[in-house]
């Protein structure tokens, strides 16, 4: 069961803690609209049988082993534009902490965490509800594999297959809710630059020459995410191309 944290300023202070739910956005989004639900609340729970993923994609978790929330923000300074902003201030929470236990990690564009030889550890999906000039609610739901072993599509994998033991999953929850919390901290002062360089410096296959395909198979390097989150691939040719989700694939 996981209790009102101490080390934050406003994130965790009301937890709701659910033993089975069909989604936490769901549940937190219900919550905003409802006005039951503030900044900071964060909704969890031990067994999500549909949990969204990005553009209609379902995020499958065994019950128990691992660690699916959502928590809810009011970045109210933010412009719609800017969104992908805090997608960089929960990917960088999530490599910050997991990189304590496990070596290799990476952020792969636009939403996943992976292993850069061995898979697929967790992923984000960010929902909000946009005002006329600024973002008035993010519901940000977090997958993460911890001490799930055995996974029916092989390109999944978790913190525990990757170190040789189970982790603490309180433990893991209070670190990542406290680095979220910071960098977003960090993101409210207008520190853009500090969040962006490490998503970059951390991105997976970034200024590597690898395959991808949009309309058709291409060989090009990540080079840029610009300010409206698309990534942006340059060709042999040396045209760079940007993209939204799901425009390109990596092969």
């Amino acid at each position: 069961m996981y209790k009102i944290l101490a080390n934050t300023i406003f994130l965790g202070k009301d937890i709701i803690n659910l033993p089975e739910c069909h989604s936490t956005n769901e549940i937190a989004m219900a919550k905003v609209k409802s006005k039951e639900g503030a900044e900071g609340t964060i909704v969890v729970t031990e067994n999500q049988t549909k949990g969204k993923g990005q553009r209609g994609n379902v995020w499958y978790t065994q019950a128990g082993k691992n660690l699916t929330f959502s928590l809810i923000l009011s970045p109210k300074f933010l412009k719609p534009l800017d969104q992908f902003n805090l997608n960089i201030v929960a990917s960088k929470a999530i490599h910050e902490v997991l990189s304590q236990y496990v070596h290799g990690l990476k952020i792969k564009w636009p939403n996943d965490i992976v292993h850069e030889e061995d898979g697929k550890l967790g992923g984000i999906l960010i929902e909000n509800i946009i005002g006329q000039n600024s973002i008035e609610y993010s519901i940000v739901g977090i997958g993460l594999n911890l001490n799930q072993l055995t996974f029916e599509i092989s390109s999944a994998t978790s913190v525990a297959k990757l170190s040789g033991g189970e982790v603490e999953k309180w433990e893991i929850f209070k670190l990542l809710i406290q680095k979220i919390e910071s960098n977003y901290l960090e993101l409210k002062r207008g520190n853009v630059k500090n969040l962006k360089d490490y998503y970059m410096h951390h991105l997976y296959q970034f200024d590597q020459m690898n395959r991808y395909k949009d309309s058709i198979e291409f060989e090009g390097k990540i080079v840029a995410i610009n300010d409206y989150g698309q990534l942006g691939i340059q060709k042999k040719e040396g045209i760079i191309n940007y993209y939204n989700f799901k425009e390109v694939s990596f092969l």
